[in-house]
């Protein structure tokens, strides 16, 4: 039997890079020897794969010989002018395979190793195995190439009364011969291979609404036309086939609705069978014993579910019993032996060249895999671009993830998830790009949308899952991980990277408010709410707390704390948001009216303690990295004057200094920013700005928006807002931006 499409569009006619691919013996005669396959499975699920031999990836066949098959492989694109193909005839053997110029016309005549290649000027047969021209013509005028069958070239010809004439030219004798059988009026006539004695042919007759098309069968040894079929014009653009004992073909109507009809050619009584709907896509017919196949050209790459996509045998003895053969098919042809050879693939087996073989006593096809390809058939996880540790101090936390897949259309879903906290980043319908899911993180968990936080340190799990668009094959799911790491901030006490309040209620619970800058809130983002929940009770035995930054070396931010007899406690932070014991540090400390911790005032790393006595002094406490003795003996770096102020808080490098800084608020509401030497001492202050006695609590809270530079946080009755750093030391903050921080009315007696 054979295939034959009288509109298919062709390759374009570039000659390129030659492919050198090679296949082992028997690519195309590999014993069918697989038994029916059982309900529910494809026919190369219950078929044996020995002998499966190498297929060019990315290639599709448009022939078979007897030792052999034409192929085009695309080649990527050198520049965007999209891909090319080159084209070779493999051979079985082992041999090199043989490259192929690409011609106007380039198929496989149905006997031995023998192609055609048909020019505008001429065509020529060449015996692929030996390389040896079998025939050679020239064509021109009112001559035309109108195809190859067995040995023969043929030409069409007008004659002086304008009938169309059919000769047919073969390797053993020199002069033409005219066909006998075809309508003078004949249009449009292609020869194409056939059986093993008879060459397909197909033509039109007049013009208009009296145009006709048929399909015929032209005896190879008598030069005649004998048997002939009227095609619809449903089946005007339709693949046929033929076989010695049928000829198929493919009708579409106005809808894209596929009919498939089957002739017997011994008694002319036709099948017909309507099998789905193909917009805008061809069908694949073939022959095979008693059955005829099936299924569209496009499957693996659609976007949507559609049964045609599959390669289906269906009887011609009971016209109703069906048998799956392949998830896919893209191309197909037909050897000298009438065996159909179809470029598909399967899920169980993947990619390459199957060949559709009848079964055992009238029993269903069955598919063999011959050459494997090495290409996927479901959607598989081909490579993947995920750093084994993430650094989320870099590029503001945003870091580009990528998966490439086997294909394109597929939607997928990446799951992140936090292995300590078992809590997650989903991010769902991801549409690939050039078969390439790109995510680009933002260093943030959004829990399936429940809660959005930022990210923990510490180990994950990558899940990807890539549902395919076209039902062909289960959904893919692959996993991995990585690790995150940040260096400590000071206002981090859940190790998240973000900035944490610590709330103290009238009835002296201690709550921990988590915040999370997100990026989706406003033009800019905003500082937003996250986790809360309540750390412990009896906190109102402390007449001051204060976030100290990471004074012992632990994995969080701490506290010290005062209690009304004056004596200093040490909390350190364990990393969840919660503190371990408290160490105490030392009694008399109810001689300071302010303290202030986070800040390294002394360029060695840590952060230092600086207080202010009630006759105005500024005392700094230098940091040891000790838990049981943080910090060293007090040394006066402020003589008097301080008792002006009625807040001063630590706030870290925000004008772009040598060391940590300090704000200090006075009793006008007027903001002074005081700049860190690096020795313990400070620049003379510069004046930020009035009004700030609107403020009940000002918080250096830290790099609350991830642009490396730290910010401040203030807390009163009309709401909260972020003062983003700047790193300027005349203007260190930008205008105020609101927050929603904290997630509660703003009745808290202490903010740290």
């Amino acid at each position: 039997m054979i295939h034959a499409r009288p509109a298919r569009r062709r390759l374009a006619a570039a000659v390129v890079t030659v492919l050198a691919v090679t296949v082992g013996a028997t690519a195309l005669t590999v014993p069918a020897n697989a038994v029916p396959a059982a309900e529910g499975t494809t026919g190369a699920e219950a078929a044996s794969t020995t002998g499966v031999v190498p297929f060019p990836a990315k290639s599709t066949i448009f022939g078979a010989t007897a030792t052999g098959f034409l192929t085009s492989t695309e080649v990527p694109p050198m520049d965007e002018g999209g891909p090319t193909y080159t084209a070779h005839w493999v051979r079985a053997d082992g041999s090199p395979a043989t490259d192929i110029a690409w011609a106007a016309r380039i198929e496989s005549t149905g006997s031995g190793d023998v192609v055609a290649f048909g020019w505008a000027s001429g065509a020529r047969l060449t015996d692929m195995a030996t390389g040896v021209n079998l025939r050679s013509i020239t064509v021109g005028g009112d001559t035309a190439y109108a195809g190859a069958a067995g040995k023969a070239l043929f030409t069409t010809t007008l004659n002086v009364y304008g009938d169309r004439l059919l000769h047919m030219h073969t390797t053993t004798s020199g002069a033409a011969k005219m066909t006998a059988g075809l309508p003078g009026d004949a249009t449009s006539v292609v020869v194409k291979a056939g059986t093993a004695e008879h060459a397909l042919l197909t033509y039109s007759t007049g013009t208009g609404t009296a145009a006709k098309k048929y399909v015929a069968m032209l005896d190879l040894a008598t030069n005649a036309v004998t048997e002939t079929y009227e095609l619809s014009e449903a089946a005007a653009k339709g693949d046929i086939a033929v076989s010695a004992a049928h000829v198929a073909w493919v009708e579409y109507d106005a809808d894209y609705d596929v009919t498939v009809v089957a002739v017997d050619r011994a008694t002319k009584n036709p099948q017909r069978f309507t099998v789905g709907n193909a917009w805008r896509r061809d069908v694949e017919v073939g022959l095979v014993g008693d059955w005829v196949t099936y299924g569209t050209r496009s499957g693996l790459t659609d976007l949507e579910v559609d049964p045609l996509y599959a390669l289906t045998a269906r009887s011609l003895e009971d016209g109703t019993t069906t048998h799956k053969l392949l998830d896919h098919t893209r191309t197909a042809a037909v050897a000298p032996d009438g065996t159909q050879v179809v470029r598909g693939g399967t899920v169980a087996d993947g990619e390459g060249l199957y060949r559709i073989a009848p079964g055992a006593d009238g029993a269903a096809p069955t598919a063999t895999l011959v050459a494997g390809s090495g290409e996927s058939t479901k959607v598989a996880l081909l490579g993947s671009k995920i750093p084994a540790v993430i650094d989320l101090d870099q590029n503001r936390g945003r870091v580009p993830l990528e998966w490439t897949l086997s294909r394109y259309n597929a939607t997928a879903t990446v799951t992140l998830r936090h292995v300590r906290t078992g809590r997650t980043s989903v991010a769902g319908f991801i549409q690939p790009e050039n078969a390439v899911v790109r995510y680009d993180w933002l260093g943030d968990l959004n829990n399936d949308g429940s809660l959005a936080e930022s990210a923990y340190n510490g180990d994950y799990t990558w899940e990807i899952s890539a549902k395919p668009l076209n039902g062909i094959g289960p959904e893919m799911k692959q996993t991995g991980t990585f690790k995150v790491t940040r260096k400590a901030a000071p206002h981090d006490y859940n190790d998240n990277g973000s900035p944490d309040l610590l709330l103290r209620d009238s009835a002296g619970q201690l709550m921990h408010s988590d915040s999370y800058y997100n990026p989706w809130i406003n033009e800019n983002g905003q500082l937003s709410a996250a986790e809360q929940k309540v750390i412990g009770s009896g906190w109102n035995m402390h007449n001051q707390i204060e976030a100290a930054g990471n004074l012992a070396g632990g994995p969080a931010g701490d506290l010290v704390a005062r209690d009304k007899t004056g004596v200093l406690w040490l909390y350190q932070g364990r990393g969840d948001g919660t503190f371990a014991t408290r160490t105490r540090i030392g009694s008399g400390w109810q001689i300071y009216r302010h303290l202030a911790g986070g800040s390294d005032l002394t360029g060695d790393g840590r952060p230092d303690l600086v207080a202010t006595d009630t006759a105005g002094a500024l005392w700094l406490y230098k940091a040891t990295g000790s838990t049981s003795a943080p910090f060293e003996s007090r040394k006066k770096i402020g003589l008097s004057g301080w008792q002006q102020f009625t807040l001063i808080e630590a706030t870290g490098n925000i004008a772009g200094g040598a060391a940590g800084d300090l704000v200090a608020r006075d009793k006008d509401g007027v903001l002074w920013l005081y700049q860190g030497r690096g020795d313990g001492t400070f620049s003379g202050r510069v004046r930020i700005g009035s009004g700030w006695n609107t403020f009940k609590y000002l918080v250096g809270v830290g790099d609350a928006n991830r642009d490396g530079r730290p910010d401040l946080f203030a807390y009163g009755a009309n709401g909260t807002y972020l003062y983003k750093g700047t790193g300027s030391s005349t203007a260190p903050f930008s205008a105020r931006e609101g927050s929603s921080v904290p997630d509660a009315a703003l009745t808290h007696t202490a903010v740290v």
